[in-house]
């Protein structure tokens, strides 16, 4: 007992030791939202749990929004706004109450007119409300969009000047402000959009504060004598990574704590992206899409509170304690089948028992996490639940079947014939587990390959499912036997994904290495596969045919059974009627040609 003993004080000690690196605190030099030292301005949009914007029908409560502007009064100057519709023309009365500005934005498209009814809004409300609302942006984002042209923006936003007296501006990203510079001949001060990670070449975290900067002098240059306004920018705290760029609570905390510092160092404006979390988004941009806000979208409460200590994982406890439970129940899921084996196993299989559970522990926590915050909508929560339950059930079962001797079971031993059936429950559970395991995966794989913008990279819970397989394939895999053809199509599949993964991505992206990894050793596991099943029935099926073949194509007909000597013969009956007289020797043989060919 020596050393199992010794990888499992081993094991749980690993466990413990990568959640409390992965957990370690990082405190700021400034604090990223400070109470006493409010923002400049934050973009606002009321919508929580299933609203959204693109439901026309929805009017958001006053209450609802008073109690949002409550909260960010007590952290922000300002808050900009995208639109007036779904109840939002109410945003100027009640942000009065409570002392915020607002930068009032207007929704403009391919709707002329809307546009007009959205405009003559927006104008009232300003002059309503002069105290309150600072600007109005005409239009954010359409030339980017598609939805307008050039002239015809410059001709609304010409026509909306003159009727009001506060500043009018437009928003777009930086590159269409290059783009189309004759825009800012019409606008009071030009608001540009920079959210780093969305860039084509984004940067990593630490280095994104100085490329804003570095874009807002560029712009400063590009458009003299005009006010650049930093109207959206900012960082994601969940989601997956694009090139070096990762979405993390830490890298979320310190951009923005960084590039208001160099706000207030250069004495430039900026709007920060965004004051809540938004899921709704979810459904068109991904996880990342719900997740640049500074308070939580489901209980509405600052993510960074002032002099908090700020960690990627704030219940990293609890998750290390969940791991521990799993590398324990593996362990004991090992020593239970151990008890029904006559002889005591070599030290490879508790190597092996150990590094499941060592893997499980660990990922058990952040595979939870990830499901917790990538689940959305009841496919994605499908998905996201089958794979989190088959990254706990396989090293559990692959502990039982290394202990057992009993190899992995190919697909067709578990949804073939009754013939090749296994019979054992267990081993049914596994190859279940796995053909899951092998569909999640081929779905998460070419998501990836046709849809790698906004799909996450599945790589902690598909591998506390394939590395406990692959350990099973590696010890207790069958030598003899045939690969079935369902497995090798799997294996092309993953190594061609994975390649392609692997070049669209990028090397600095380590969470895109790290899942076409974990394909590569999914494809080997399948395609280490051997069904000895297959091969007898293969084989019974060609002598059959064999058999039939030669009896077809026999000049005497098919062989027949040797008489029993000890039984007198019997003569065959001599009476024929003169229609039914015996098949010609031409007839015969075209019939012998034709079953040959059919053989």
């Amino acid at each position: 007992m020596r050393t199992p003993l010794a990888l499992f004080f081993i094991s749980l000690g690993v466990v413990a030791t990568v959640w409390w690196w992965l957990a370690i605190p990082v405190t700021l030099v400034r604090a990223p939202i400070d109470p006493a030292a409010k923002l400049e301005c934050v973009s606002y949009a009321p919508f929580r749990g299933d609203q959204t914007p693109h439901d026309p029908d929805l009017i958001v409560s006053p209450e609802q929004i008073a109690e949002d502007l409550g909260e960010l009064a007590r952290i922000s100057k300002c808050i900009r706004t995208y639109s007036i519709d779904n109840g939002l023309d109410k945003v100027p009365e009640l942000a009065s109450r409570v002392g915020l500005k607002v930068l009032l934005g207007v929704w403009i498209g391919r709707d002329r007119p809307k546009n007009a009814l959205l405009i003559d809004t927006a104008i009232s409300l300003a002059q309503n409300h002069p105290g309150t609302i600072t600007a109005i942006i005409v239009g954010s984002e359409v030339l980017l969009r598609g939805e307008m042209t050039v002239s015809d923006l410059r001709e609304i936003i010409r026509s909306v000047r003159p009727r009001v007296d506060v500043p009018v501006t437009y928003a777009d990203v930086w590159e269409f402000w290059l783009r189309y510079r004759e825009v800012g001949a019409d606008v009071d001060f030009v608001t540009v959009h920079f959210l780093p990670y969305w860039e084509d070449v984004p940067p990593r975290a630490e280095g994104a504060a100085a490329r804003v900067d570095h874009v807002r002098m560029q712009m400063a240059a590009a458009f003299p004598g005009k006010e650049i306004l930093i109207g959206e920018t900012g960082w994601p705290s969940h989601g997956r990574m694009r090139d070096g760029a990762l979405p993390s609570r830490i890298n979320q905390a310190r951009f923005i704590s960084e590039i208001l510092e160099r706000a207030k160092r250069d004495n430039f404006r900026v709007n920060l992206f965004e004051a809540y979390d938004e899921p709704w988004k979810r459904r068109w941009e991904g996880t990342v899409g719900g997740y640049w806000g500074l308070l939580d979208g489901a209980d509405r409460q600052l993510k960074y509170p002032a002099g908090a200590a700020i960690s990627n994982y704030p219940f990293w406890k609890l998750q290390m304690v969940c791991g521990m439970v799993l590398c324990i129940c593996v362990f004991g899921a090992a020593l239970l089948t151990l008890r029904r084996r006559r002889s005591w196993p070599r030290s490879a299989v508790w190597m092996a028992v150990a590094l499941s559970a060592t893997v499980s522990g660990v990922l058990l926590g952040i595979s939870t996490d990830k499901m917790l915050h990538e689940g959305y909508g009841f496919d994605g929560w499908l998905v996201q639940s089958l794979l989190l339950a088959t990254g706990i059930a396989a090293p559990l079962l692959s502990a039982n079947a290394l202990m057992s001797g009993r190899a992995l079971p190919a697909f067709l031993e578990v949804l073939g014939p009754p013939k090749v059936r296994t019979q054992l429950f267990v081993t049914n559970l596994l190859g279940i587990t796995l053909i899951v395991t092998t569909l999640i995966a081929t779905q998460t794989a070419l998501s990836l390959v046709f849809d790698a913008r906004w799909r996450d990279f599945p790589f902690a819970a598909l591998t506390m499912a394939v590395v406990p397989f692959w350990t099973l394939a590696f010890l207790n895999n069958s030598k003899s036997g045939a690969r079935p053809r369902s497995e090798a199509v799997f294996t092309g599949l993953f190594a061609i994904a994975a390649l392609y993964i692997l070049f669209n991505e990028g090397p600095h992206n380590w969470q895109a290495m790290w899942t076409c990894a974990v394909y590569f050793l999914l494809g080997d596991v399948l395609w280490q596969a051997r069904t000895v099943a297959v091969a007898e029935m293969a084989s019974k099926a060609a002598r059959r045919r064999l058999r039939c073949c030669l009896r077809l194509l026999s000049p005497a007909g098919p062989p027949q059974a040797a008489p029993n000597r000890r039984q007198p013969l019997r003569r065959a009956s001599r009476q024929t009627s003169s229609g039914a007289s015996a098949t010609t020797s031409a007839t015969r043989s075209r019939a012998r040609k034709f079953r040959a060919r059919s053989c």
